[in-house]
């Protein structure tokens, strides 16, 4: 904990027992493909895809992992990097990341180890950046 910090306390106030004043619902991706993405992030982690309308398709993963959503846009993705990524665990970085790229997804660079373990940056379909970690 660095100095100054303020356990227990947030930018609103003091919270209770460490108790947020919210709880994350779902993680949303904007994307131009809601019910393409939803299959493939659907195979990664498992679960059953729902398309709600064209605009809007999620997926509620299975063993209490917050829910994937995928939202329609009209703009396009600018940038190459996110600012915000998912790291999904699997048992074979090697093996998944075959999978996934037989499904529409890039590799960016090679698996990356170190300390902590290995690391695998990848793509979706439409660009969006998560990392395979063991």
């Amino acid at each position: 904990m660095s100095q100054g910090s303020d356990k227990g306390s947030s930018a609103g106030g003091s919270t209770e027992g460490g108790k947020g004043l919210g709880r994350l619902d779902e993680i949303v991706v904007d994307c131009s493909d809601p019910g393409r993405l939803v299959r493939f992030w659907a195979v990664l982690m498992g679960g059953f895809p729902v398309d709600r309308s064209v605009d809007w398709s999620y997926l509620d993963p299975p063993g209490g992992q917050p829910r994937l959503a995928f939202q329609a846009v009209t703009e396009g993705k600018e940038s190459k990097k996110n600012r915000l990524h998912l790291d999904i665990e699997v048992d074979d970085i090697p093996t998944v990341r075959a999978e996934l790229i037989d499904r529409g997804a890039e590799a960016v660079g090679e698996v990356q180890h170190d300390a902590e373990g290995a690391f695998q940056v990848m793509l979706d379909p439409e660009g969006n950046e998560f990392c395979l970690v063991r």
